[in-house]
């Protein structure tokens, strides 16, 4: 469970996986927010178009089903469209038992229940060109960025590949996509077992969980934490940074909370295991 990223750190998140995107208009503020909240948010729904002209559709979506219908399209050459940001019509109601499923990072089960929740309100949702035929093939271009932007909201919410489902998996109504979600999750997961692209052979500490960041803490790792913060531009240190965490070690984590497009309570200076994961502490 987690508060939606803003567009800016959706953007930073998508780049900092080697997602090559378009943006398209008023993306960041097009929505279907008036209907009712987006979030918390659990998970990255995929989907297939089904028809042509998928872009149009996208951001107008349809009489009967107005858009967007979705945050971003993947067109055949791997080119990620952002055509929307919030509360999408991608998939209506779906199984209770996927979504306990998804927020305990389970694969979810082999055929979902009833439809009993709104999708609409607690995933992300993309969709992928393609006439859902069996025949309309989706090039590795295309299955490459829906892997890497799977992953990157997954990265960013400290989520797993269980994360990732497909719109079959969420309802019996429907068929999409029609490539095999367990081997998408698997990609994920791979790819979430390492560093996102650019990054050296450098491995980092592990998250020590958020307890541990208590004023008066004392210990190495309180040093290595704020130097990065330093070398990120969000040091708030009169002195320091030094071995002990302190008010302005809380103070510089939640400049980069900030950074990150957190806000709120998300953004008060305790390490969380997403923001940790992007600041990458080297093990010393």
């Amino acid at each position: 469970m987690a508060t939606p990223l803003t567009p800016d750190a959706l953007v930073r998140a998508l780049r900092g996986e080697g997602v090559r995107m378009r943006e398209h208009g008023n993306w960041r503020t097009h929505n279907r927010n008036h209907k009712g909240a987006w979030g918390p948010v659990h998970g990255v729904m995929l989907h297939h178009t089904a028809g042509t002209d998928s872009l149009a559709l996208c951001r107008k979506g349809m009489p009967a089903l107005p858009g967007p219908l979705c945050i971003g399209l993947i067109t055949k050459d791997g080119t990620l469209h952002l055509v929307g940001y919030g509360r999408t019509n991608h998939a209506g109601n779906g199984s209770t038992a996927v979504l306990d499923a998804v927020r305990r990072s389970k694969v979810p089960p082999s055929r979902p229940g009833p439809d009993a929740v709104d999708g609409n309100a607690r995933f992300y949702g993309f969709e992928i060109e393609n006439l859902g035929n069996g025949r309309d093939q989706f090039p590795t271009a295309q299955l490459d960025t829906v892997e890497r932007l799977s992953a990157a909201l997954c990265r960013a919410h400290g989520w797993s590949g269980a994360s990732v489902i497909g719109h079959k998996e969420w309802t019996r109504r429907k068929i999409d996509p029609t490539f095999s979600m367990p081997v998408m999750r698997g990609r994920v997961a791979r790819r979430l077992g390492s560093e996102p692209p650019g990054d050296d052979a450098t491995t980092y500490e592990p998250f020590p969980g958020a307890a541990f960041f208590t004023i008066g803490r004392r210990s190495p790792l309180c040093t290595a934490v704020g130097r990065r913060l330093v070398k990120e531009g969000c040091g708030r240190y009169e002195i320091g940074p030094g071995p002990v965490w302190t008010e302005a070690d809380r103070a510089s984590y939640a400049v980069w909370q900030h950074k990150l497009g957190y806000r709120g309570g998300d953004a008060d200076g305790i390490p969380g295991r997403s923001s940790w994961d992007r600041l990458r502490v080297p093990r010393s």
